[in-house]
């Protein structure tokens, strides 16, 4: 286990705190700033693309398998994040599984609250269906409430009757908004995403709604029918109980599912990646379920 990597990390983002009385703007670039000097993976190319108004990337390693995608959704609490502060995700997730990723861009809060983040992500897999992709060749995947967005999206496309992807990808999903999970008291400081963070997050983007409503979180929603689906999530996490929960649920639906805690890591270490050997494995054992999988 890298704890001093993970020590060093979190020791350099303590000496850049986010502006958290500075609104969203300022949030959006602080957070972009601080992501800016992560490294990507190398041997992928990085193309901008344009869906319906929202500014999305398309990432391509080298030697791309033709007719492959990997849907991704950033993270970011609903309320900050882009394809441009994930990138070190999306790249690494292309290279370690051989294929091109779709890094999508989705309406933030508070501007755009609940559902619009849905919706968009909903609408961004018919665009995929439109574009003559196979469902089966496909997976979605996404970080923190881009998982939320992931998951949701495949129960939203079931319910739909549309075709469902081939595998989902989920890395420290966001889904617990009623707080039941134990790690959301235990782990109520824990570094990154802790209880105050999360509940400025989760009123920004809820609003009124129904913490519990399948409306506003896949965590209540029936799982049944669903594709397999890998969860990765650090044991020192407000959010861990979230991955553990799904997991339990989804097994229970009859869903394959993979856990894995990463032992001694927080919330979103994928993000830090070059620098945390824990990051990039885990990236590199979600890109080999992927190719596994499809």
């Amino acid at each position: 286990m890298s704890q001093d990597q993970l020590m060093a990390v979190l020791q350099r983002g303590a000496q850049n705190p986010p502006p958290l009385e500075g609104g969203p703007q300022a949030l959006r670039a602080w957070f972009e700033g601080s992501m800016a000097p992560v490294p990507t993976a190398e041997g992928v190319s990085i193309e901008p693309l344009d869906i319906d108004g929202l500014p999305c990337e398309l990432l391509r390693p080298d030697g791309a398998a033709i007719g492959d995608l990997l849907l991704y959704f950033h993270g970011g609490g609903f309320v900050f994040g882009s394809p441009r502060s994930h990138r070190v995700i999306a790249s690494n997730l292309a290279r370690a599984s051989g294929k091109t990723v779709l890094s999508a861009q989705y309406r933030l809060t508070p501007e755009h609250p609940a559902p619009a983040a849905h919706d968009d992500a909903f609408a961004l897999w018919k665009w995929v269906l439109a574009q003559g992709y196979a469902p089966g060749r496909v997976a979605i995947a996404g970080d923190s409430a881009g998982g939320n967005l992931a998951l949701a999206t495949a129960v939203r496309a079931r319910d739909a009757k549309l075709p469902l992807p081939g595998a989902l990808v989920l890395l420290s999903p966001a889904l617990d908004f009623a707080d039941e999970g134990e790690s959301h008291r235990s782990m109520a400081d824990a570094p990154l995403v802790n209880a105050a963070f999360s509940a400025m997050f989760t009123g920004a983007y809820l609003g009124a709604l129904d913490r519990r409503s399948p409306l506003a979180t896949p965590f209540a929603a029936s799982l049944a029918g669903l594709p397999p689906v890998l969860v990765h999530v650090g044991t020192w996490e407000f959010l861990r109980d979230d991955s553990v929960t799904i997991a339990e649920r989804l097994r229970a639906a009859g869903v394959r599912v993979e856990l894995k805690l990463w032992e001694g890591m927080c919330h979103n270490h994928q993000l830090w990646a070059p620098f945390i050997d824990e990051g990039m494995a885990s990236l590199d054992e979600a890109g080999a379920f992927v190719r596994a999988t499809l």
